[in-house]
């Protein structure tokens, strides 16, 4: 055999032969952890509840279950408002998912009835120009679970219609 068909058989098979344990590293490395150690677990006892904000919106609070609230992308959180809590019409930047876990939490769209659910209720409210006020009714604070792409914002407005009726 002459020298450049020995290198062109050796190219051909050493090269792709070591490659391969490379190659079988790396797609360890990206596979996925085992579901075990993916698990999370946070007993009621263990969440870590803050004021929401404390001069703003006092006596609510919030205890993130993933994610950051404040911070940005995406989060789950639980949030309690104390019974007879009123926040005036406002809007938030982005669709916010709402489970309701106790209480009775009211909402009234701008010119429109209000609605009152209750526990296991679900409604997903739309970020951007949706105007609304937010009450827990005075019989008993309100928990709810909320999931959102971005950071929780609350951004007061002024009316500009009468409310339903």
């Amino acid at each position: 055999m002459n020298e450049r068909m020995v290198l062109t058989v050796a190219m051909t098979f050493a090269l792709p032969a070591a490659a391969l344990p490379q190659a079988a590293g790396a797609k360890a490395a990206d596979a996925p952890k085992p579901a075990a150690s993916r698990l999370v677990v946070m007993p009621a006892a263990d969440m870590k509840w803050t004021d929401l904000d404390p001069t703003g919106a006092p006596g609510v609070k919030v205890a993130d279950l993933w994610g950051s609230h404040a911070k940005g992308g995406p989060f789950g959180a639980l949030f309690k408002l104390p019974a007879g809590f009123a926040a005036p019409l406002h809007t938030h930047t982005h669709d916010i998912k709402v489970v309701i876990v106790s209480g009775t939490y009211i909402q009234a769209p701008e010119g429109k009835p209000e609605f009152r659910i209750g526990p296991g209720s679900y409604f997903m409210q739309p970020g951007g120009d949706y105007r609304h006020t937010t009450t827990c009714d005075k019989a008993a604070d309100c928990v709810f679970f909320v999931e959102s792409s971005g950071a929780f914002d609350l951004k007061p407005v002024a009316a500009t219609t009468a409310p339903a009726q």
